[in-house]
């Protein structure tokens, strides 16, 4: 029986992307891909989502590749513009969870730093009860370790929690522990499995 709901938090929650910064920041799409592809990759930031701090990780990338140090050093001056919005529809949903009497938690790939500051931001987070943070452990998932973390931290059994993810990686990785996992792709289509795994809502 399912008595706890783990969420991840960007993709999932909140609207978190780069290109929500950098598509009107250079004003052309395209030259915004190369960039994210090239520079401010998803592997460079994932540095910071495992601890590094990003004074450091921005100082080395600028070093680099100094020819693009303004536009490197904007990924941490106006990193709140890469989120834009709660994801529609997941506030009334986990309003309803709560509602029915399940414990929401949180495991994310996320900087320690940005995190403390988006987690204040945003209104949906005052609806989970405690998380764990990637950036805070030093720990990514899918590496097992940080769903070990959370399981044993908050005293969860694998197989009495549900684990929302847009990540297929991290879904599986879950799967493979006994943690009923889904991969996340909208509100609605989430309230729909939920239920049909007997969630109350």
């Amino acid at each position: 029986m399912v008595k706890n709901i783990i969420f991840d938090f960007g993709g999932v929650l909140i609207n978190w992307n780069p290109h929500n910064l950098y598509d009107g920041y250079f004003g052309d799409k395209e030259k915004a891909q190369w960039f994210i592809d090239n520079i401010c990759t998803s592997e460079w930031n994932s540095q910071m989502d495992k601890g590094k701090p990003f004074d450091v990780g921005v100082a080395e990338l600028v070093a680099k590749h100094p020819d693009w140090e303004t536009e490197i050093r904007v990924y941490q001056t106006r990193w709140h513009e890469m989120v834009t919005q709660e994801m529609p529809g997941m506030t009334q949903l986990l309003t309803d969870l709560k509602a029915n009497g399940y414990p929401i938690y949180g495991l994310t790939n996320w900087s320690d730093e940005t995190m403390q500051e988006e987690f204040k931001r945003w209104n949906i987070f005052r609806l989970v009860d405690d998380m764990v943070v990637s950036g805070r452990e030093k720990i990514l998932k899918p590496d097992p370790a940080i769903y070990h973390c959370l399981l044993s931290r908050f005293k969860l059994e694998p197989d009495e929690c549900v684990f929302i993810d847009d990540n297929q990686k991290n879904v599986e990785a879950a799967q493979k522990l006994g943690i009923h996992a889904v991969r996340f792709e909208d509100a609605e289509k989430l309230r729909q499995t939920l239920i049909d795994m007997n969630v109350r809502l």
